[in-house]
């Protein structure tokens, strides 16, 4: 109390304090305005003014940072009260899960879940039958009818928006698409809009913008801030790409939204206002909270299950605000509007009849390069034929419009890579201009009709909204899986091409590890010069650019025929390659940053670096970890640098086949507490000359030993025992699935269409190799397609709660198959189960029966869990993936696909250039205490669900993992000290997503001093509770202080 009571006398006498500054620096202002009595000369006004402002500008600061310290002092009394609090009941451990009670800040969810409202996608699910009648001329749909008077109040208002779609590779390469089409698309709409500004256009890939901007003079550079300044062109979205939202992680999702918008920004002084994502296969309510956080208040979707459009169609509910599962309140609401029909392209999009929209497509005009496949071709519109051709379209539009609860009509005009030729653009623009001055010379047909923007569209559509009092439902979910047509449901590129994937996220690691570092770095070098300079021998330049690339690079594999894994063979090879170039560079940052933060005299730092093993902790958290180094010698030690100590350590084989271990590579690993944030610790090598090494410590299993661990191919780990007393049964098998026969339909890149799936049986017995150690004790089973081992780290904390299941697949030889890694528990979790969108939510699902099995299947990015009522059984990813839950208990992972053929999406080509690719995963069982409580606060009920506290952490450690940097010199040792720049480390359910250092505004390519902090606050499960509790905090209030978290 005596403590509680100081801390109120303190924020009492500083909040005076910060009024009495405040009242004498308005004293200051009045009396120095004062002294200026009479009329001052012209010149002198506006000194004066800018003056004020700095006044003003200054007084601002002030009041924000003694609002930050007022909230800091706040946060102190109301932590030592809670502190207080927690000492009378005992601890924190007595208050959860075994009790029933939930974790601290676990009220909050509580609070928001009861008032969860709107339509819930899950719920649609369960309530459609999912069978496909013909529905007539839209064979997805339904006959619609009208009146024809539903207008004449309220004119049908139609915005036609002009775009192309232009995939950043997919059968051609990105640089390939831009000089064979796109760069001829942008220079053609320079010329085109400037001719009549009525016409408008969107763009979307910022990627292929910005190549073209460079390649300009500035005349046509200044043409196109006209264009953009009179809204004739509009640049929505605003990402480097369109990204894929099954496969991509929320750090490159949000990543490439940031490239794409500081270019923007740079260049054009303009930020995007409406999204537009007509291509990704499915879309994630991941990417619609990334865009309202970025400022965009309106998006687009088209890749929507064609039953769930049919549904919407007819409630008319195809306009919606997309809300989170999580959030009750409005604030993370957008205005989206679902495309009803099959495609984006032309037929598909007028109205419900493509026949006849097709029709109005005038590039397929006679004689041009495409065609009508109904075989009614477009015809010019003359004065002889407007009317019938614009009453013929007019039907089209409002039978459109009656899908939806407001007279304003939107309709794209394009498809891939459209107006590459002059001649599209005046084919298109001539003769729809002349439909739409005949359409509002004829107030009687009750339509207005121009080309617009996106934006143009969702303003007016606001503006009717407004007047006519209506409102939009809200919705919450996300739209996995897809299909476009009967059974075909595009699920197989959540695995397609697993070797890039992995590759991704091995990139982005990489990335979000150097963008810290070397943020830091420059920090430290500005700090430790008076006059905020750099090092001179620092290439802070290149490095900067070098970082910029590899943000683009990982930007440009986000495209959703990149990541997706479905694109052309060659096409692939070239993002690889740019991944793989990027990683290098990276590396090469990341260690010559670290090298001279940890040097103590800094004018070494042109010198090679020291024989060190130098290890970065990437996360915001203090963490035990493995590290693992190969050597050419058995004898090695490590000694901690700062110290002198010898580190516990664990020599393991390097094995060059199955059965026989290497003689001069070996494997060292030590366990190391890794301070904070970022703590490089340098270790030294000595290397002795021991006769008999004492590392061996390994077993061979043929035929005879396999049967105490394998039976007919049932990987059965352990039986695992809860910390409750609980024991649960888990196993491990794999299967293959084949693709359809007698059907021209078959498995592809896009499609999963499977026969029956088949247990993996090989014709031989597997061997099986036993390691023990200190450090680890690990199981590898050695089959013809595949390695798995299972491993278990001897830690304290969080990395000792979880297995190690890793495999390395390799299928090359088979012929139509997919290769299934199947875990089988007896965890009673009913149909339903949870996967993660973009390693961002958690997102329940349910395995329903009048499904085919192919539309079971979901992709995870990072995390999966099935629980009960007392257990969870989690498993998280180091790559993305497709996953199901066919029975109770059990989960299906798609680890590799090889198929011959094409699936009729456009591709060309079957997915044959399979790679040795491997796979990683940590399992994690834990007790759940307090479910009936949690079934009470209607966490069932409303679909919504975390990953633990635990999960969170053994996620962060799989995805980020310490980076080793070995230099391997023979100069001298130089003078080494760790590096740590946070105070401690940051609450468990805050994670420091990205320290990005911002490009200089004046100079190009140059880093600025100013650097972006990403944070960002996990929601966790209030059911399970990591025992003992983790060397974090978490945090209890709405706000987090985080002023000054660094040194």
């Amino acid at each position: 109390m005596k403590r509680s009571r100081m801390l109120a006398v303190l924020v009492g006498g500083i909040f005076c304090v910060a009024v009495m500054s405040l009242y004498r620096m308005l004293d200051l202002m009045q009396g120095s305005e004062s002294k200026r009595y009479g009329e001052p000369p012209g010149g002198q006004v506006d000194e004066d003014l800018a003056h004020l402002q700095q006044k003003i500008d200054g007084l601002e600061r002030l009041l924000s940072d003694n609002n930050r310290l007022v909230a800091m002092l706040r946060d102190t009394l109301l932590q030592s009260k809670a502190s207080a609090w927690k000492r009378a009941n005992n601890s924190i451990d007595s208050a959860l899960g075994r009790r029933g009670e939930a974790l601290p800040g676990c009220r909050l969810a509580k609070e928001m879940k009861d008032g969860v409202d709107g339509v819930q996608l899950l719920d649609v699910y369960d309530l459609l039958p999912f069978d496909n009648p013909d529905g007539g001329p839209w064979k997805q749909g339904f006959e619609i009818t009208y009146k024809g008077d539903e207008w004449s109040e309220q004119p049908l208002e139609l915005f036609l928006i002009p775009h192309s779609h232009n995939d950043p590779g997919w059968i051609k390469t990105f640089d390939a698409y831009y000089h064979d089409q796109t760069r001829h698309i942008l220079d053609n709409m320079v010329v085109k809009l400037s001719e009549d500004n009525r016409r408008k256009l969107i763009w979307a890939e910022i990627s292929y913008f910005s190549k073209w901007w460079n390649d300009i003079d500035d005349q046509k550079r200044a043409a196109v801030k006209r264009l953009v300044e009179a809204g004739q062109l509009e640049l929505v979205t605003g990402g480097w790409v369109m990204p894929d939202e099954a496969n991509s992680h929320y750090f490159a999702m949000l990543d490439q939204l940031m490239e794409g918008h500081q270019w923007l920004q740079k260049h054009l002084g303009v930020k995007p206002r409406s999204g537009w994502a007509i291509d990704p296969f499915g879309h994630s309510p991941s990417m619609a909270y990334l865009l309202k956080g970025a400022g965009l208040h309106n998006m687009l979707i088209q890749r929507v299950h064609y039953s769930i459009k049919k549904h919407f169609a007819q409630q008319q509910t195809l306009e919606f605000l997309w809300r989170q599962s999580w959030d009750s309140s409005s604030r993370s609401d957008i205005t989206c509007h679902m495309m009803p029909f099959y495609s984006y392209d032309v037929p598909h999009t007028c109205g419900p009849n493509p026949a006849v929209c097709c029709q109005f497509d005038f590039q397929r005009l006679p004689g041009r390069r495409t065609f009508c496949p109904w075989k009614i071709p477009p015809k010019p519109i003359t004065d002889q034929n407007v009317h019938e051709r614009a009453l013929l379209l007019l039907d089209q539009y409002r039978q459109k419009s009656r899908l939806f609860r407001s007279s304003v009509l939107l309709v794209p005009l394009g498809d891939d890579f459209r107006y590459v030729e002059s001649s599209e653009w005046d084919v298109q623009f001539n003769n729809y201009q002349k439909l739409f001055d005949y359409f509002n010379q004829h107030p009687e047909l009750h339509i207005k009709a121009r080309f617009g923007t996106l934006s143009d569209y969702f303003q007016a559509l606001h503006r009717r909204l407004s007047t006519t009092r209506t409102t939009l439902p809200k919705l919450r979910g996300d739209f996995f899986s897809y299909a476009d047509r009967d059974d075909h449901y595009w699920t197989g590129y959540f695995t397609s091409r697993p070797f890039y994937k992995r590759l991704d996220r091995k990139l982005e690691a990489t990335l979000r590890a150097t963008e810290i570092l070397f943020s830091l770095t420059l920090a430290e070098m500005r700090r430790s010069h008076s006059d905020g300079r750099l090092a001179e021998n620092f290439p802070a330049r290149e490095y900067f650019q070098w970082l910029t690339t590899g943000r683009r690079n990982l930007a440009l594999f986000q495209h959703h025929d990149a990541v997706a894994g479905t694109e052309r063979e060659h096409v692939v090879v070239d993002y690889g390659t740019r991944l793989f170039q990027s990683i290098l560079n990276l590396h090469q940052v990341l260690q010559s940053s670290a090298h001279w933060l940890l040097l103590l005299d800094k004018s070494q730092y042109h010198h090679d670096q020291s024989k060190s093993l130098i290890i970065f902790n990437p996360t915001e958290q203090l963490r035990t970890s493995v590290i693992s180094v190969v050597v050419d010698s058995p004898d090695a030690q490590v000694i901690d640098a700062e110290t002198g100590r010898q580190m516990s350590t664990q020599i393991s084989a390097v094995w060059a086949e199955p059965s026989r271990p290497s003689t001069d590579t070996f494997q060292v690993r030590t366990s190391s507490l890794i301070r904070l944030l970022i703590t490089a610790v340098c270790f030294n090598f000595l290397f002795s000359h021991s006769s008999s090494p004492s590392w061996l410590n390994f077993l061979l299993c043929h035929s005879s030993c396999t049967i105490i661990l394998l039976t007919c191919f049932y990987f059965e780990i352990q039986k695992l025992r809860l910390q409750s007393g609980l024991v649960r049964k888990i196993q491990v098998q794999f299967l293959w699935y084949g693709t359809r026969t007698g059907s021209r339909d078959k498995s592809g890149a896009y499609l999963f269409l499977p026969a029956d799936e088949g247990l993996y049986i090989s014709s031989e017995p597997p061997l099986v190799r036993i390691s023990r150690g200190p450090i680890f004790s690990d199981i590898t089973s050695h089959f013809p397609h595949f390695t798995h081992t299972v491993r278990l780290f001897h830690l304290d904390g969080h990395a000792g709660k979880s297995l190690e299941i890793s495999n390395l697949v390799d299928i090359r030889s088979q012929v139509n198959r997919e290769l299934v890694m199947k875990i089988v528990s007896d965890v009673a979790s009913g149909n339903r189960f949870y996967s993660d969108l973009n390693g961002f939510q958690m997102q329940q699902r349910r395995t329903l029966a009048k499904l085919p099995l192919q539309a079971n299947f979901y992709p995870m990015t990072s995390a999966v869990f099935l629980q009960d009522s007392t257990s969870r059984l989690s498993l998280l990813s180091a790559q993305s993936q497709g996953v199901a839950s066919l029975k109770p208990g059990e989960l299906e992972l798609v680890l590799d696909r090889r198929l011959q053929q094409d699936d009729n999406r456009g591709l060309g080509q079957g997915v044959t250039d399979n790679k040795l690719t491997a796979s990683l995963y940590h399992l994690l069982l834990e007790d759940r205490g307090g479910g009936a409580k949690i079934c009470r606060w209607g966490l069932v009920s409303r679909h919504i669900d975390h990953l633990s506290l635990l999960a969170h952490l053994a996620s962060l450690s799989l995805c980020h993992p310490p980076m080793t940097m070995v230099a391997t010199s023979n100069s001298q040792l130089l003078k080494l000290r760790p590096f740590q720049p946070l105070h401690s480390s940051l609450p468990c359910d805050i994670h420091l997503l990205n320290l990005r250092t911002l490009e200089d505004t004046q100079e190009a390519d140059t880093p600025s001093q100013e650097t972006a902090l990403f944070l960002h606050r996990k929601g966790f499960d209030c059911s399970t509770a990591p025992e003992p509790a983790p060397q974090c905090t978490w945090s209890e209030h709405e706000e987090v202080m985080t002023r000054s978290p660094f040194i």
